[in-house]
């Protein structure tokens, strides 16, 4: 609750969707959203995506489905093969980007439209401190300023057609979420996704961990130091160019096409 109260992630009212994987993280998520939601603070429902990985979302789904019927939270599974007509098994057959570039573009393409359709005012999800400093290092390496503006505790609005995305686990590191649902007696998805085996995020991750056993606050110093530079850099940086709309799904977009959309079409062309 230490993150919602911080940065105000939650408002008296809200209609709150989590994005549940059944891993820990999401896990971890909504249950500290149902103590609110018992409260009756806030409205809280959750999707589960399938992004179609044969022998691998099939634990997380049914964790997931289990959650929210325990627990009188309403509950939907979503896939990719339904929004887009391909699954990320048959994607990687014949890949021109890595499973996690394909992978985010869409979650995060789904995870708004399912908002959308569910008047949703917020969308939650398990990012925890690893996650995000993880996302800070490698979109500087990467050169992506951009998209270093849009790493924060909650996203902005987008003039109403993106649902604010707030992060409650953003300053709670992996070991801290593993051993919360441990003590908490949560059932969890426990399988790493067999794409992120040597994916750029991965090595960049090991990199940090590896640097921790040194020093353990290198992880909080990042991020805090990120979070003092960050408004100079939205202030430099305009996003005037993501007020467009996909002429397609009606998704923000910074063209004519969604990067979900665009890579639709490069799929379908293949």
């Amino acid at each position: 609750m230490r993150d919602i109260r911080k940065y105000k992630l939650i408002e008296r009212g809200d209609r709150v969707l989590v994005g549940l994987s059944g891993g820990k993280d999401s896990v971890m998520v909504i249950d500290i959203l149902d103590e609110l939601r018992e409260r009756n603070i806030i409205e809280l429902e959750a999707v589960t995506i399938d992004e179609g990985i044969g022998g691998y979302r099939e634990d997380g789904v049914r964790i997931a489905r289990k959650i929210c019927a325990d627990r009188g939270i309403p509950h939907r599974v979503v896939s990719l093969e339904d929004y887009a007509g391909i699954t990320l098994d048959e994607i990687m057959k014949n890949p021109s980007r890595s499973a996690c570039t394909y992978c985010g573009v869409f979650r995060r393409w789904i995870l708004n439209r399912e908002a959308r359709k569910s008047k949703a005012t917020k969308i939650a999800t398990g990012h925890n401190l690893d996650d995000e400093t993880q996302a800070i290092v490698m979109n500087y390496l990467e050169g992506n300023l951009e998209n270093l503006t849009r790493i924060g505790p909650m996203t902005s609005s987008a003039g109403g057609r993106f649902i604010p995305k707030i992060k409650p686990l953003r300053e709670i590191p992996e070991k801290e979420v593993a051993l919360y649902v441990l003590a908490r007696g949560l059932d969890v998805h426990l399988a790493g996704c067999p794409y992120a085996s040597g994916s750029f995020r991965r090595e960049i991750g090991d990199f940090l961990k590896q640097i921790s056993v040194k020093r353990p606050t290198i992880m909080y110093s990042t991020l805090r130091g990120f979070d003092r530079i960050k408004e100079i850099l939205r202030r430099d940086l305009s996003e005037s160019g993501r007020s467009g709309i996909c002429v397609k799904c009606g998704e923000p977009a910074s063209g004519k096409l969604c990067k979900a959309c665009t890579f639709i079409e490069e799929l379908t062309k293949r």
